[in-house]
């Protein structure tokens, strides 16, 4: 398909084969040269998540991705996707696009995005919601404030023109999610020790056990869904999809870094943090050779980062919006800052909190955190 001016055409291509996946994901590296705070993905991880052989979500997804290429070089990619878990909203049916990546050139976001909305009709879908890189546990939002900060793992960078682009062909604001940083160790505030103290005989703080993974993954899994349920655009973790996750972190971090709270000996809220992996692969450019292996290992293992993501938390709704269930989140959140602060770490992001979450907000903001990242989903009507 191409997409003429009075400049190069510009000519989009289906990724449908092991050469044009590569092309793909290498696109990145040539997209952000010039940015020195740039992290380049892991080019294995990214293989096997756009693989279904290997990324359990493609049970419940349908996708197409698409290069952009004008005068031969790869200048933009995006993908369409529609999840079968994502329920209709007032009655429209919709559609999602991501992994969204272009040069500054309006014809060629025009091209990509025109692309994945004709998929998405094609389909039946009403509506269409992005980026998504590809589901709302995944990667997801367009950056549109804090550009001059590295991206912390598992979550998208971006260039400082993608907003206007995907605008300019009619999308708005669906929600906005927020990435908070926190400087650790923190100062325990008033509030924290007194909650802590008034449920001390209730609540019961401690890592995951190793020797029952597969019926902690289980209990984490029913929390998190439970936890999330009535929050934009949720999307259940599938068993599948959470036992995969799981499986990595048993190999990437010890037990200390998954905490979980007991109110009354039942599992009511946890949290996870992990060693941010885009510093210890800052100088690998992407490539698990054995050297590259071998840094990684040592920086994750060994020496550890000085920075940490939080990239999963979750209290039962049964408790939110609670003294008791605020308890539970500074609980968690306490015993895990001290486990990676024993290990040398000095600043974590806390993300994404969506906008309108003001009661984890100002539990973060209490702890010193402040907002300093702000990613976007946008939609459009497609009929």
């Amino acid at each position: 398909m191409a997409h003429a001016s009075g400049q190069a055409a510009v000519t989009i291509e289906p990724v449908d084969s092991a050469a044009t996946r590569r092309r793909f994901i290498g696109l990145l590296h040539s997209l952000y040269a010039d940015r020195p705070e740039w992290r380049a993905p892991i080019r294995l991880e990214r293989s096997m998540h756009l693989s279904d052989k290997h990324n359990p979500a493609f049970e419940h997804l349908e996708w197409q991705a698409w290069i952009a290429v004008v005068d031969g070089r790869d200048v933009g990619r995006i993908s369409a996707q529609i999840d079968a878990l994502r329920p209709a909203e007032n009655g429209q049916r919709i559609g999602f696009f991501g992994l969204f990546e272009t040069v500054d050139d309006a014809r060629v976001s025009a091209a990509l995005l025109t692309t994945a909305e004709a998929w998405l009709a094609q389909r039946g879908m009403d509506r269409i919601q992005g980026p998504f890189n590809l589901t709302i546990n995944d990667e997801c939002g367009l950056l549109v404030d804090g550009f001059d900060t590295p991206p912390m793992m598992m979550m998208p960078h971006g260039r400082d023109y993608y907003l206007g682009h995907v605008e300019a062909q009619g999308y708005h604001q669906a929600v906005d999610m927020l990435a908070y940083w926190l400087d650790l160790p923190f100062a325990r505030p008033r509030a924290m020790s007194r909650l802590l103290g008034r449920y001390a005989k209730r609540v019961r703080i401690r890592p995951i056990e190793r020797k029952r993974y597969a019926e902690e993954l289980v209990a984490l899994r029913d929390i998190f869904n439970d936890a999330w349920a009535n929050n934009w655009g949720f999307v259940p973790f599938t068993e599948a999809e959470f036992n995969d996750l799981g499986n990595t972190l048993k190999v990437l971090i010890d037990d200390s870094l998954v905490q979980i709270a007991e109110v009354d000996g039942e599992p009511a809220a946890f949290i996870v943090a992990l060693p941010n992996l885009n510093e210890a692969a800052r100088d690998i450019n992407g490539r698990l050779t054995p050297v590259g292996i071998a840094k990684l290992l040592w920086r994750l293992k060994v020496r550890f980062p000085q920075t940490v993501r939080v990239p999963l938390m979750g209290v039962r709704q049964t408790y939110q919006n609670s003294p008791l269930g605020a308890a539970l989140a500074y609980g968690v959140i306490g015993a895990v800052e001290q486990a990676v602060v024993a290990r040398g770490a000095t600043g974590s992001e806390l993300s994404w909190i969506l906008d309108n979450n003001a009661g984890m907000s100002d539990i973060i903001e209490s702890l010193g955190g402040h907002c300093y990242k702000t990613y976007r989903i946008l939609e459009k009507r497609l009929s």
